[in-house]
């Protein structure tokens, strides 16, 4: 992991009201973060499918059972992946034989509202997660293999609950610090359940019910959120009271917001204005090197990209230094497989897509495309980089002959629209959470995951990734996933492009950045000074 620090220049009049000055004023400010963000969540229920926004909120009005120890690394607090600790489980048994793990629960735990968490909260959130058949079932059917909800889960006393496997899984214990599996206050959520609702999926969708540091007070689409802490924490009070969330599409004016001291924090600023940040010591960039990926993934069942001679192809047109250099001012780094690349198990060793107009004009006319082909690029209304990105790659296609239109469109849409089946190409920019190549290549190359939106399919690959979610033999799940990615490789189910790392710019008085796997922010950790 590497942080560097970068200072900003003169700031332009505020965007956001200052706070009111005085002792009263100073101190609402110290407790208070305000941060710039491009968009807001789609929704807060962790069964919405997963975005960056998305996994922000729910990294703070959700609290896991299990989490990975803190550990310091070049001066930011991360994740000792090699050490768990007890969350809302003050501790945890693994069965020897990998098929269970019982929870018993830490005493005392307070939400928000002020119930008292217990097993019924937790059984509760797991049966909504599975009638609701989104992201825990996908968990827990796809990665844990459970076929049957009354045979996997059980309350064996009020602050007890264990959950059984029907074969072993060395991700058992691991799993339970992903940032989707929250526990609900199921006491609170209840309230707002209805005949039509019995799962409160209205109510969880625009305010929180949870455990964590922080509830959601204010819910405004397209505007804000507005985060109050949780002063019964159980990890202790949070040391900032509120985070404003602000909603500001545009990068520039979330960098001239900073610059001028109306947000302490800015988040995804584009690498050119990352660049700029060098005069003014009242900033600071944190970058990680972290576990992105940004692509753009093609629909492996729309033609003409149901055939890996025409996906390799516009793998070979990306013109990948020239993009680094103009777009990603050389922060980032080529994908070269489909696992995470600082996770065990990656290899680099099957990339083989260099840029070559005469290679992807071979494999187009291989494939019955020798004057090319019409299709549409997707990307995000709000994402100036994926602009970017798309009038890039348009032009590099266009020398083979392919016709790319480009769709600017909310996120939301572009979700809805993708998660349907119905674009042909579109961005996608994720990270796998849990640092395993078998948990990576099942999220997003199993035929049966529920965010494989490419529709990527190859029966091996699906038998060794299913192999590797059950086996304990660590070799061979290396092995397997070598196989893994070097038949990704050669299939070319997505346009592989960089892997971005993270960067977050606040002021320099704002301490406390950490970074965690789903690299949403937690303010928690954050403080600050003056």
């Amino acid at each position: 992991m590497m942080v560097q620090r970068r200072h900003i220049l003169a700031a332009p009049a505020l965007l956001l009201p200052a706070t009111a000055g005085g002792p009263a004023g100073a101190q609402s400010r110290a407790a208070t973060l305000v941060v710039a963000g491009p968009r807001v969540p789609e929704s807060l229920d962790q069964e919405y499918p997963p975005t960056e926004a998305g996994h922000e909120a729910r990294r703070n009005i959700f609290e896991r059972l299990l989490r990975y120890a803190p550990k310091t690394q070049d001066g930011v607090q991360a994740e000792n992946f090699d050490v768990l600790e007890g969350a809302l489980a003050e501790n945890w048994d693994l069965a020897p034989d990998g098929r269970s793990i019982t929870f018993r629960l830490r005493p005392g735990v307070k939400s928000f509202a002020g119930n008292t968490l217990s097993a019924d909260d937790v059984m509760w959130t797991f049966e909504r997660g599975w009638n609701l058949k989104a992201t825990f079932h996908w968990y827990m059917t796809q990665v844990l293999k459970i076929t049957s909800f009354e045979d996997a889960f059980r309350k064996l006393d009020d602050m007890t609950v264990r959950v059984s496997l029907p074969s072993a899984s060395p991700l058992l214990a691991r799993l339970w610090v992903n940032n989707d599996l929250g526990i609900i206050d199921s006491a609170e959520a209840k309230k707002r359940a209805t005949a039509e609702d019995p799962w409160a999926s209205r109510f969880l969708a625009t305010s929180s019910a949870s455990f964590a540091p922080y509830h959601v007070t204010e819910f405004v689409p397209g505007q804000r959120v507005v985060y109050q802490a949780n002063m019964a924490y159980y990890r202790g009070a949070p040391r900032l009271e509120r985070v404003i969330f602000q909603e500001m599409p545009t990068s520039a004016n979330r960098l001239a917001a900073l610059q001028a001291g109306s947000v302490d924090v800015a988040e995804w600023l584009l690498p050119r204005e990352l660049a700029l940040l060098q005069s003014s010591p009242t900033t600071k960039v944190w970058t990680v090197f972290g576990n992105y990926i940004h692509r753009l993934e093609m629909n492996n069942t729309l033609k003409p990209f149901d055939d890996a001679r025409v996906r390799r192809a516009l793998n070979h047109l990306v013109p990948r230094d020239a993009m680094a250099r103009s777009i990603y001012f050389n922060t980032a780094r080529p994908t070269r497989s489909p696992i995470s690349e600082i996770y065990p198990g990656w290899t680099g060793d099957y990339f083989a897509f260099d840029t070559s107009v005469e290679k992807a004009k071979a494999l187009l006319n291989e494939a019955g495309y020798p004057d090319g082909f019409q299709t549409e690029i997707g990307y995000r209304a709000d994402d100036q980089l994926e602009e970017e990105m798309a009038v890039a790659l348009r032009t590099a296609f266009g020398r083979a002959g392919v016709q790319a239109q480009l769709s600017k469109m909310p996120s939301s849409t572009l979700v809805e629209r993708y998660t349907k089946g119905q674009m042909p190409m579109y961005f996608f920019r994720d990270m796998a959470i849990v640092p395993d190549a078998a948990y990576v290549a099942n999220l997003w190359l199993n035929s049966k995951s529920i965010v494989n939106y490419a529709r990527f399919k190859v029966d091996e690959v699906d038998n060794l990734i299913n192999a590797g979610l059950t086996s304990v033999d660590e070799p061979r799940r290396l092995a397997d996933s070598r196989r893994v990615q070097q038949i990704t490789m050669e299939q070319a189910p997505w346009v592989f492009l960089f892997n971005p790392g993270y960067q977050l710019a606040t002021r320099a008085n704002v301490k406390g950045f950490s970074w965690y796997t789903p690299n949403g922010n937690s303010w928690y950790d954050f403080y600050k000074e003056g």
